[in-house]
């Protein structure tokens, strides 16, 4: 299967458990893959064949900005339902959500969480 890759697709949100990350919000870090059967477009150059990363990115930062969410968990699984709802082309999704900002007294570089969704599986934890 071939994969369209986005990589460190930075959004400013509100999710958290903590009262302050809903309030006052912060940075998060996204990479998704999708996974898709790209010949067609490699043959007609036509990003009309394709999944446009432009448009999947403005559905991400879509997904991120219009709910708030307690868990990166749940933030990660709309962002997923949502490559997989708008682009019919896509087999498969990973998501990964950063968390490079979380309100924990330690060093370090991000929190994350990492999930894969393919179409027609049923997971227990959509919309």
């Amino acid at each position: 299967m071939d994969e369209i890759w986005i990589r460190g697709l930075r959004v400013f949100a509100y999710h958290g458990v903590n009262p302050e990350e809903k309030r006052d919000g912060q940075p998060f870090v996204l990479d998704a893959t999708l996974r898709l059967d790209l010949s067609r477009p490699c043959r007609t150059d036509r990003v009309e064949d394709t999944v446009s990363y432009a448009k999947a990115a403005k559905t991400i930062l879509r997904v991120m900005t219009e709910t708030s969410y307690d868990l990166l968990e749940r933030a990660a699984q709309r962002v997923a339902d949502a490559l997989l709802e708008e682009y019919p082309a896509v087999q498969s999704v990973s998501v990964t959500l950063k968390k490079p900002e979380a309100p924990v007294k330690a060093e370090f570089d991000y929190f994350a969480v990492h999930l894969t969704r393919e179409r027609g599986r049923e997971y227990g934890c959509g919309a």
